[in-house]
């Protein structure tokens, strides 16, 4: 199948499925259940992708596990922690402002702009996985595979690290500034950051896949600016006694060693 065709295909795919979830949402009266999709949509651009393309089925295998393994592992980690929590705040809030108007304003303003998201971060696996040159996997996929390696330890350290500290009651109100949290404020978020820039290396190394890049880019600027790290931090230095003090000596995002304060 051409690549314009398989990304109609996933986008048709990502939006039946984002409208169903959508229908679940409302019967529950649950918004949340869009985030737990979050990492499982790409596991199905993948498999679909994976089905129908053509490119190198060396190229391809790569893609879709790599996906298939983050994805998987974000999906069981949000459903561990948000199922049976209720609505996230954000939503609450939302359902508040609009009323009897959010159940049908939430099906394009969350579950299809999630959809169409999706679609576009997950450009570089897509069409990694479609174009047919170079047959063989080259250093520019042992690159990515690398930097997706070090993303993926840091996302699944870093939450595994914080789960942790909130379970402990004695941890209540304090700050976590332990593990990987002493040198990146968002470990997690560094760790999805890398993973997306690993696999974009992975589709550049067929040289035509250059223009995916827009995959990348558009997940950093959600992790750093827009629903990720500037969120968490506009709360937690609202909520959170000490947060200044942790943000003076501990990197906003890149690890780095904490400065001395």
């Amino acid at each position: 199948m051409s690549l314009g065709g398989i990304l109609l295909l996933n986008l048709t795919v990502v939006l039946g499925l984002t409208t169903a979830l959508w229908a679940v949402s409302v019967a529950v009266r649950d918004t949340s259940i869009v985030d737990i999709f979050w990492g499982a949509g790409f596991v199905v651009i993948a498999w679909v992708t994976f089905a129908v393309a053509d490119g190198s089925v060396h190229r391809r295998l790569l893609l879709v596990v790599l996906t298939t393994v983050w994805g998987l592992r974000l999906t069981l980690h949000l459903t561990r922690r948000n199922l049976g929590h209720g609505e996230d705040p954000r939503y609450q809030a939302m359902r508040q402002r609009h009323g009897k108007r959010w159940p049908r304003r939430s099906l394009w303003a969350v579950f299809w702009g999630q959809g169409l998201l999706m679609w576009v971060v997950s450009l570089p696996v897509q069409a990694g996985q479609t174009y047919t040159t170079p047959a063989d996997l080259i250093w520019l996929d042992a690159l990515g595979t690398a930097v997706w390696l070090i993303g993926f330890l840091f996302e699944t350290i870093g939450d595994r690290q914080l789960m942790r500290f909130k379970a402990d009651p004695a941890n209540a109100g304090r700050i976590m500034d332990r593990g990987l949290w002493r040198y990146t404020r968002h470990p997690n978020y560094f760790g999805d950051f890398s993973i997306w820039w690993g696999l974009f290396l992975i589709a550049l190394a067929t040289l035509s896949a250059w223009w995916t890049i827009i995959g990348p880019i558009i997940m950093s600027v959600l992790l750093i600016r827009v629903s990720g790290a500037a969120l968490l931090e506009r709360r937690m230095g609202k909520t959170r006694p000490g947060y200044e003090d942790y943000v003076q000596r501990t990197s906003s995002f890149l690890p780095r060693p904490p400065r001395r304060t």
